[in-house]
């Protein structure tokens, strides 16, 4: 429900007793200036305010749809872009079928298929952002995300989107995944 761009740090005693030995060059991770603005209530650099208010958005967000909520929806998108892809008669990118992620689905390529050039067909022609593949999965999967402020008619739209470029990069698939993924939404539903 937050774009990226803001992390959270917790740093131990340990941890700034070693900042202050150290005698490595460093502004980002110097804890000193960051404690003391703190000590006032703000930061000693340029904050990413629009970040901050949209963190308060994203709490208010999640308190009043409930977390226990968010979570299954997580997982019903996920369940419901797993269905997809396998009716494409693509393999979802994952060892162990018991670990699947409730925020993002990998989608492997077959051998001779390049998933960066779905993802760019994708962005051209939809105007949709696909992950890519990381390290040796560079050009083998795409990552189709999942999670935030999204909804059933969201999930459905990115699927059409991912199965429509699938087919213009010429990639072998079958049709009907679209349609498995909202019978796994239908069912929820009920």
């Amino acid at each position: 429900m937050l774009p990226p761009g803001l992390g959270f740090n917790a740093v131990s005693a340990k941890a700034l007793a070693a900042s202050r030995d150290a005698r490595l060059p460093r502004a980002y991770w110097d804890w000193a200036p960051v404690l003391a603005a703190n000590g006032g209530g703000s930061f000693p650099y340029t904050p990413a305010t629009n970040l901050l208010y949209g963190l308060r958005e994203a709490c208010a967000m999640l308190a009043e749809e409930g977390l226990t909520n968010v979570f299954a929806r997580h997982q019903r998108h996920a369940a419901a872009t797993r269905a997809a892809v396998r009716a494409w008669g693509l393999e979802v990118l994952c060892a162990d079928e018991r670990e699947h992620s409730g925020s993002l689905t990998a989608v492997l390529l077959p051998d001779g298929h390049d998933a960066d050039g779905v993802r760019r067909i994708v962005l051209e022609k939809f105007d949709m952002s696909l992950g890519t593949g990381l390290g040796r999965l560079a050009g083998k999967v795409f990552r189709i995300g999942h999670l935030g402020h999204f909804n059933d008619l969201t999930l459905a739209g990115t699927l059409a989107g991912v199965q429509m470029g699938l087919q213009l990069a010429g990639v072998p698939v079958k049709p009907g995944g679209v349609e498995a993924a909202l019978d796994v939404l239908r069912e929820a539903a009920a």
